[in-house]
């Protein structure tokens, strides 16, 4: 009988796996929680390019852990993203402590975090960046399930 070859993770494939992000100093980012799968299909747009990048070729059962380079992960934080806005564009029931993550609503209405850097007596420094940017952040994966990409054929 022929050896039927492992399915691996390419271009659409639907991946259900366990996964944990997390920063060099071991502080937890982001995890699949009470034991629920995270489920997507590969260039959907769940996962950043750079981790997407690191899933290609693996099979069901492979358990992978890496490093990734702010360049290949959220990036470098970018000052143009840093604004100062006045105290009483805020709500006086929001928490303003540095620290804290506020979702804001842009002119077009996306809807985007913002960390309270700084509070001053008239104005609230705000960083837009995304709060991984400029943090190497260690992926740690268990694939659990993999479907293989479906291909559409025009008629």
């Amino acid at each position: 009988m022929a050896d039927i070859e492992a399915l691996t993770i390419g271009a659409g494939s639907r991946v259900t796996m366990f996964f944990t992000l997390s920063l060099e100093d071991g502080t937890v980012a982001d995890a699949t929680e009470n034991n629920e799968p995270f489920t997507f299909t590969m260039g959907d747009g769940s996962l950043i390019e750079g981790l997407e990048l690191m899933l290609y070729g693996l099979k069901v059962g492979d358990k992978q852990c890496l490093s990734i380079e702010p360049q290949d992960a959220f990036g470098f934080s970018d000052i143009e993203n840093i604004h100062t806005l006045p105290l009483e564009t805020f709500s006086s029931d929001l928490p303003t402590e540095p620290g804290t993550v506020i979702e804001f609503e842009t002119p077009s209405g996306e809807k985007i975090p913002g960390t309270i850097e700084v509070v001053k007596e008239n104005e609230i420094i705000v960083d837009f960046n995304h709060p991984l940017a400029g943090h190497t952040i260690v992926f740690a994966v268990e694939i659990l399930e993999i479907q293989a990409a479906v291909s559409r054929t025009v008629s």
